[in-house]
């Protein structure tokens, strides 16, 4: 497994280097955040370590650059002790895990194999379908480049339809995973919710994105 990391403080990232050779992955390291997106972009990495402070271009920014181009190549953060918004803002720019420092290096080596075996897999941090864009983090919506104000029940719906876009969603799945495992009411809501969709998301704009299939549930379209 070939590996990248990319931390300015040379002698971590050469222990590092010489830890993660010794267990078998061939390592390279970046010390500046401009050098670690161009060796990211120009070769075909199988994990990523990445520190958030860095020269040039900080962590957040790369990750989120490599994700509009779509590089899936997973990324492993390392960010500030008790850090907490560090961390939140790793996972939002597309980030697939995250180490607080100081770390174990034994927990380092085992949260890289996990990335490694998952693979290379699409998973944008920015959802988008033609102009129609929801930023989960942000929790912010736009389409035709114009914000829209959605509920969090409204914003939990469209993430969980446009990350199964071209795909027909029943309302029991819906009722399943954006609901919680109490909700016992009449499944008939999701039709309300769906409503309120389109009133926001496709009348004032001219199109018809929510699909009702009928008998099976609904579906994204262009």
């Amino acid at each position: 497994m070939r590996v990248l990391v990319v931390e300015d403080e040379k002698r971590l990232a050469a222990g590092l280097k010489k830890g993660l050779e010794a267990e078998g992955f061939a390592t390279d390291v970046a010390l500046t955040g401009t050098d670690g997106l161009w060796m990211a972009r120009e070769e075909p990495y199988d994990a990523l370590v990445l520190d958030v402070m860095l020269p040039g271009i900080n962590g957040f920014l790369i990750c989120a650059t490599l994700r509009e181009e779509r590089i899936w190549t997973p990324i492993l953060m390392l960010t500030a002790k008790d850090g907490e918004l560090d961390e939140a803002e790793a996972l939002d720019t597309g980030a697939d895990d995250y180490l607080s420092k100081p770390f174990s290096h034994v927990v380092l080596v085992a949260r890289l194999r996990a990335l490694v075996r998952r693979g290379v897999q699409e998973r944008p941090a920015i959802l988008q379908m033609d102009d129609l864009v929801l930023d989960p983090g942000a929790r912010r919506v736009t389409r035709d480049g114009i914000e829209i104000e959605l509920t969090t029940r409204e914003i939990a719906i469209l993430e969980y339809l446009l990350r199964h876009k071209d795909l027909v969603v029943s309302k029991a799945e819906l009722l399943e995973h954006v609901w919680d495992y109490d909700f016992d009411g009449d499944d008939n809501i999701v039709e309300v919710y769906m409503g309120r969709l389109r009133n926001k998301l496709d009348r004032p704009f001219g199109h018809r994105s929510i699909e009702t299939v009928r008998g099976a549930g609904y579906r994204l379209i262009l």
